[in-house]
């Protein structure tokens, strides 16, 4: 139990199955092939499965510029007509690929958060899901945070749409006594993601769940205040939440 009484929220982020965690050519997902016929539906549904892991492994590794249409089929182990029966290109595959990925993660995020009962450890909880499922999955989250970018205008919208959706996650928390809380909300949601980003661009996915500490007080912060920010982490109920630490650069009071 947490502070206020709350039972430790249980994180299944091995459920949230992302683009890019298995391989297209994975024999297990072979269309088995005889008498009784796979229906047209299913055979659609697993290669599109196929291609999701194979756009986000190759666009990780090669770039969404570099990466071709063919490089992504090979992965896949799905031809070139059946590619453009599902998708009218590579934009348009990588952007499908994106939101599922991104939907699963909010999904994930938003059922930590309801199940806390407590802002604070909600937001807490919410990052935790989001850091680390991404480090579980790196090529997911280059293609995703970094390679969205090179996708053009197209991409950006869709960036931006997913960056809206972490607005909820800001309905309840303490009104502060300064101007423009919606605003004030945005530019957290902004601030977070260039240090996500940060990492990723540089290869360090894995080391993404060791921000959990300053992004929750980065957060928190804003709305409650850096000693009571400073509190919620040292009573966090997560896993290795006696060693979480702040950066020096945020402990000094």
């Amino acid at each position: 139990m947490d502070a206020q009484g709350n039972p430790p929220v249980t994180l299944a982020t091995e459920s949230v199955r992302l683009p890019g965690a298995r391989h297209g050519r994975d024999p297990s997902r072979a269309i088995k092939r005889g008498p009784s016929r796979v229906p047209p539906e299913v055979v659609a549904a697993t290669q599109r499965e196929r291609l999701f892991d194979a756009l986000a492994q190759t666009v990780a590794r090669k770039g969404y510029t570099a990466a071709r249409v063919s490089d992504i089929c090979d992965a896949a182990g799905v031809t070139r007509p059946a590619f453009y029966a599902l998708f009218e290109g590579k934009e348009d595959a990588f952007l499908a690929t994106y939101r599922y990925g991104t939907d699963a993660v909010l999904r994930a995020m938003e059922s930590g958060y309801q199940e806390a009962g407590d802002w604070r450890v909600g937001v807490r909880t919410a990052l935790r899901i989001l850091l680390k499922v991404l480090a579980s999955v790196p090529a997911f989250a280059v293609m995703a945070i970094v390679e969205i970018d090179a996708v053009g205008l197209a991409g950006r919208l869709e960036r931006d749409r997913v960056l809206r959706c972490f607005a909820p996650f800001f309905a309840d928390a303490p009104r502060p006594d300064l101007p423009g809380p919606d605003e004030l909300a945005d530019s957290i949601v902004g601030g977070i993601y260039s240090t996500i980003y940060r990492y990723v661009a540089q290869g360090r996915a894995a080391e993404l769940p060791d921000l959990l500490p300053l992004l929750t007080y980065f957060a928190l912060a804003p709305f409650v205040g850096r000693a009571e920010a400073k509190r919620q982490l040292a009573e966090d109920p997560g896993e290795g939440a006696g060693q979480q630490q702040l950066p020096k650069i945020c402990r000094h009071e």
